[in-house]
């Protein structure tokens, strides 16, 4: 994804897809905290960018390196979910622009 809105594009149709999945069959939804599956990472220098190495089952790496064509592969995203949000998940005020 080389533009801006092929990648605009590709994020509005996962979180669809993400939406749809949560909804209509959310026991089939894999959730994994990413910090125990880390086994290494580095954060960004000069010579390369930040990364980091997940320790995943391999039906995960087949989903993702299994020589099928892309239309054919299994959605897997990274979702962060910052920590404002999660503390105003048990809030009873509705603030503007919010939706209940």
């Amino acid at each position: 994804m080389s533009n801006p809105r092929e990648l605009d594009s590709f994020l509005a149709s996962s979180l669809t897809s993400l939406r749809y999945a949560l909804e209509k069959y959310p026991e089939r939804v894999e959730v994994a905290p990413i910090g125990e599956l880390v086994i290494e990472s580095a954060r960004r220098n000069d010579k390369r960018p930040a990364f980091v190495k997940l320790a995943v089952p391999d039906e995960v790496v087949k989903g993702l390196r299994g020589g099928k064509p892309k239309d054919e592969q299994d959605l897997v995203l990274l979702v962060r979910v910052p920590r404002e949000v999660l503390e105003r998940q048990e809030s009873r005020i509705i603030l503007p622009g919010e939706v209940r």
